[in-house]
């Protein structure tokens, strides 16, 4: 049994050091998601008290038999306690600097898209209005949120419905974006070798012997440095 585990044993009895120590100790794991949300008009240190909640409830409720790391946990905990706060706290808050950017990705979006005759990539957005990519996401993010849920728009056939119908399909689009900014950041810190390896298995959906052949090694070694890699990347998440 490790220290992590020991230690949270010790804090769901009632120990209120240990429970301090723990709290201590993932501090910085706080800091890290809260950076996340930042852009959205409200203090950095309301919303590190926010997840600090979140990560209290993650202590008094984590089940110290499964088979799973106290941070794997943790996080969605933390960020949970975040949304449900942006949520209930009402409409976000949304800056000029958030409102002319949505303005600027919306008209990129637009012309590219008569341009290309597809929606744009986020690269490709990002290299049409001078915005990084994560610029892009916070105010997409931003500036859907405060979008009235009870807003009239029509269907191709010419009914009226109300945006709230729409709702987890908008979630969908936005968690996919932020899924995908993440995977970029996540492949630039890979080798020229293994980024080709990921991306032959994962987005070519090659099977190992295709990949070895294309890398010129054995499938044996596909699979060692594949997993190597997915460890790596599943590590850099909790970092």
């Amino acid at each position: 049994m490790d220290e992590t585990t020991q230690l949270i044993i010790r804090a769901q009895n009632g120990d209120k050091s240990a429970r301090e120590i723990l709290i201590e100790n993932n501090l910085g794991l706080v800091h890290h998601i809260v950076r996340r949300f930042m852009g959205r008009g409200y203090d950095a240190e309301d919303l590190f008290q926010i997840g600090s909640i979140g990560l209290m409830k993650a202590i008094d409720k984590f089940d110290t038999t499964f088979d799973v790391k106290f941070s794997t946990y943790a996080v969605p905990m933390i960020q949970g306690e975040i949304k449900r706060f942006l949520r209930d706290d009402g409409m976000v808050k949304v800056s000029r600097t958030l409102k002319e950017n949505g303005w600027k990705i919306s008209q990129a979006n637009h012309a590219m898209d008569q341009e290309l005759g597809r929606e744009p990539s986020l690269m490709e957005l990002s290299q049409r209005t001078g915005l990084s990519m994560e610029e892009i996401v916070t105010a997409l993010e931003a500036n859907a949120e405060i979008e009235s849920i009870y807003k009239s728009v029509y269907q191709s056939d010419g009914n009226e419905i109300y945006l709230v119908d729409r709702i987890p399909e908008h979630k969908n689009e936005h968690e996919e974006l932020m899924n995908k900014m993440l995977i970029e950041q996540l492949l630039n810190e890979l080798g020229q070798n293994e980024r080709m390896l990921i991306e032959l298995r994962y987005f070519e959906n090659k099977t190992q012997v295709e990949t070895a052949g294309a890398l010129g090694i054995s499938q044996v070694q596909v699979s060692r440095l594949e997993k190597k890699i997915l460890l790596r990347m599943r590590q850099e998440l909790l970092v």
